[in-house]
């Protein structure tokens, strides 16, 4: 497993991080997430990413028990904050009140007395910034986390943000954004602001909802069982299964078959190419699949291999950088 640092701080976290949004808890039985972390342990995965809002908080929980035992040191397990986690008017947005309370309950599911990334979920437009940062400085200087991020920000979010965190002299030091050969609409803003500002990505959904492992075939309905025939994922893959994107996917099969690469290998391989890109993130299922895609890690796409993969998949990427926009809620949640 080869490890990189997370954005301009000295932190390294493994180019594979091991997610569990919509597994644990929720799609997958304890006994087989804990194997799925074990896999991950044993493939050199240290990076473990969660969120106090997945599967209404049990997801941070079986991740906690998942890891007992393991050397905290070792690690780096980051967590969010933002979407409800409860019914109260105040168990949701990036307020003061939600913010401390929420890093506590978070540490006590994951069972641990720190986290090393804590995470803006989403922004949120009725909290003054600056109320926010500040929070997010008091949890730093606690010790309860030792580095802060945000997922699905604009440019201009994280600029503001990066800007108060220096006046505050905390470590701003990441973005976690979808982003795929197939979803690339952080390349045209959040990419070169980051870049410019030291900070990393951290993308999730890195197979396109594992549209990238070709099993979704053209013409054809999903396999039983999949993402696409799930209530809680279906909404978000349905982007993807058009025949012309498809198509596209089965297309680079001859390019993965060249690399030595399965499709889902292929697809974490290339947005590992991205310099900006500290970490990719892959969910499993079964513990089969967390050691395949962590072959992905340490793996070279030379300039023509991507040259011939941006040929087949652009014409159908979604590309548009203004749809990052539409990630930040238009009313609190």
């Amino acid at each position: 497993m080869e490890h990189r640092h997370l954005g301009s701080s000295g932190m390294l976290i493994s180019e594979i991080a091991y997610g569990n949004w919509l597994t644990h808890g929720s799609q997958v039985e304890e006994e087989a997430a804990v194997a799925c972390v074990r896999a991950a342990l044993d493939a050199g995965i240290t990076t473990f990413d969660t969120a106090d809002v997945y599967a209404e908080t049990r997801a941070e929980a079986v991740l906690g028990r998942a890891l007992k035992g393991e050397r905290r040191e070792g690690l780096e397990i980051f967590t969010k904050v933002y979407w409800p986690t409860g019914p109260g008017k105040n168990d949701r947005g990036l307020s003061r009140k939600h913010i401390m309370e929420s890093i506590d309950n978070s540490l006590r599911r994951l069972q641990t007395s720190y986290v090393d990334l804590y995470q803006a979920h989403r922004f949120d437009r009725f909290t003054p910034l600056e109320e926010t940062m500040e929070a997010f400085a008091d949890v730093v200087r606690s010790g309860k986390a030792l580095y802060i991020g945000v997922s699905e920000w604009t440019a201009d979010q994280i600029r503001r943000a990066h800007a108060l965190a220096r006046e505050l002299k905390v470590p701003l030091v990441s973005s976690q954004p979808q982003y795929s050969a197939l979803w690339r609409i952080i390349e045209g803003e959040i990419v070169p602001t980051c870049q410019e500002l030291g900070i990393g990505q951290i993308v999730w959904s890195p197979i396109a909802q594992g549209v990238l492992t070709g099993k979704y075939l053209p013409g054809q309905q999903p396999p039983a069982g999949s993402r696409a025939t799930d209530d809680k994922g279906s909404a978000m893959i349905s982007r993807f299964l058009r025949d012309e994107v498809l198509e596209a996917v089965q297309r680079l099969k001859p390019l993965a078959d060249e690399a030595g690469l399965t499709l889902a290998q292929l697809a974490v391989a290339w947005v590992l190419q991205n310099s900006n890109v500290s970490a990719a993130i892959v969910g499993a299922s079964r513990p089969e699949q967390v050691a395949e895609n962590a072959k992905a890690a340490g793996v070279t796409l030379d300039a023509e291999l991507m040259a011939r993969i941006d040929k087949i998949v652009l014409p159908v990427a979604v590309t548009d950088p203004h749809l990052v926009h539409q990630n930040v809620p238009a009313q609190r949640p």
